[in-house]
């Protein structure tokens, strides 16, 4: 940054010159002897002007916080609703297995479209991310889920109703994906958690509605409470990012938009698939998406049956999701004192640990006192993942190789529910609990092939 002082008779100018422009400050003599400290030397009339240039770019940062602070709020509202559409099957579950008389496996089935419509959204999002501006493909993908919505709450045929699910998959991949992108170009750690436990609190509301819809006729309707979340979403990005690009939207809260790649030869989509640490990534955000909804979504079905819990066990699906959102911001501080590496280990170790407790310990409360504490540990485990992707990642490639991460680490979600779902069937619920304990030995173990180095790519 540059300034020039030039002194005329009818006023003091100043030019602030810096890579947002040039702004141009004028100061008249009047006003610039009332300043404090003000005499009729040059130097203190230098020192003022300087003074007054301070207060201005103070002013201006603090207009940019202010932006950037109302883009995160609106991406948190969009985390919130995807986190409400995760967490609203666990509680639905028993009810749609009655009403459209389908077993463990077939209702499953919801899982697996649900996957193809998660691994559609993030090869979509890969592709159109530099072809669809950032502040456009959210909206579009929100009038996806709308659609979705409005077919769900007339509980339809079951065909129909699961193939659904699929038409929120692919909204969902595009969201997510575009959402951490944009919060990993921030390069804030606490942001990132923010937008995370945003996630975790849409998660924790859910079941707590879906567990009373579930004992109505109209069950169904808790779809349209869904629909009218995602309208709100539409509104809120259409007048926050008003179809900008994310360059546009970053140096719009004063924020460098970020290096471009030198290779003009090859897509981004060609260059992100050939780095190990997107793939390994990937994998582990899959088995880490697909063990928490899980247990947000069996777990309910598993206390019902092993434990003896009642229509109201679908409160202990908001204790998990609760437990997940608080811990993603109250434990930023363990992170950072333990170190976001390490860290993972630990919280793989105690959940492992709580898991076997609620596995062989038959107490009703107990268990879902463990579950709540299950999902307080897990929950920073998504975003230290998106920190390091961030870190690790070419800038230029960190919103495609990001959304690639985040889809695939959604279809985890309709994965690994789907496989409980067929051991349930074919062992009985109580296989749940094995099956959860190891995947989360899976996940320690691909942690530990993550890259900790930063990945250089031209």
């Amino acid at each position: 940054m540059s300034t020039t002082v030039t002194e005329t008779s009818p006023a003091i100018e100043l030019t602030q010159l810096d890579s947002k422009g040039q702004s141009t400050y004028r100061l008249s003599p009047q006003t610039a002897e009332r300043l404090p400290g003000n005499s009729s030397g040059s130097t203190h009339t230098v020192s003022i002007v300087e003074d007054a240039l301070q207060q201005a770019t103070e002013g201006t940062q603090k207009e940019f916080q202010r932006k950037e602070l109302v883009q995160l709020s609106a991406l948190c509202w969009g985390a919130f609703l995807i986190g409400w559409n995760d967490a609203t099957l666990g509680p639905l579950i028993p009810r749609i297995q009655e009403v459209y008389g389908v077993g463990f496996t077939v209702v499953s089935m919801i899982f697996v479209v649900a996957c193809i419509g998660f691994c559609v959204g993030a090869l979509a999002n890969a592709y159109f991310t530099d072809r669809i501006p950032f502040g456009k493909i959210l909206v579009l993908a929100s009038c996806l889920q709308v659609i979705g919505y409005a077919i769900q709450s007339a509980a339809p045929p079951f065909p129909l109703f699961v193939i659904t699910f699929a038409i929120n998959g692919v909204a969902l991949g595009i969201h997510i994906a575009q959402s951490n992108g944009y919060v990993a170009a921030l390069n804030d750690h606490t942001k990132m958690g923010v937008l995370h436990a945003s996630y975790g609190t849409g998660a924790f509301c859910s079941p707590l509605v879906a567990t009373q819809f579930a004992q109505l006729d109209r069950w169904s309707f808790h779809f349209l409470t869904s629909l009218g979340l995602t309208l709100s979403v539409i509104v809120i990005d259409t007048l926050v990012f008003k179809f900008m690009s994310q360059d546009d939207c970053l140096v719009h809260i004063g924020r460098d938009p970020g290096e471009k790649s030198t290779n003009e030869n090859s897509s981004n989509v060609n260059q992100f698939m050939g780095i190990k640490a997107v793939h390994v990534l990937a994998a582990f955000l899959l088995i880490y998406v697909g063990t928490e909804v899980t247990i947000g979504g069996w777990m309910v079905t598993y206390i019902i049956e092993e434990r003896g819990g009642g229509p109201s066990a679908g409160y202990i699906s908001s204790g998990f999701w609760g437990g997940l959102a608080v811990g993603r911001i109250a434990l930023l501080w363990v992170n950072k004192k333990i170190g976001e590496h390490r860290v993972i280990y630990l919280y793989s170790l105690l959940t492992i640990g709580l898991q076997i407790i609620i596995w062989f310990v038959p107490s009703l409360i107990g268990g879902a006192l463990a579950v709540s504490f299950v999902g307080f540990l897990m929950g920073p485990y998504y975003p230290i993942a998106m920190n390091h992707a961030g870190k690790i990642l070419p800038r230029w490639l960190l919103t495609a190789s990001i959304g690639w991460i985040a889809g695939i680490g959604q279809a985890g979600s309709a994965i690994l529910p789907f496989v409980s779902g067929a051991f349930a069937s074919r062992f009985g619920i109580g296989s749940l609990q094995p099956f959860l304990v190891v995947m989360m030995v899976g996940m320690a173990g691909l942690w530990a092939l993550v890259p900790k180095q930063v990945v250089r790519r031209d």
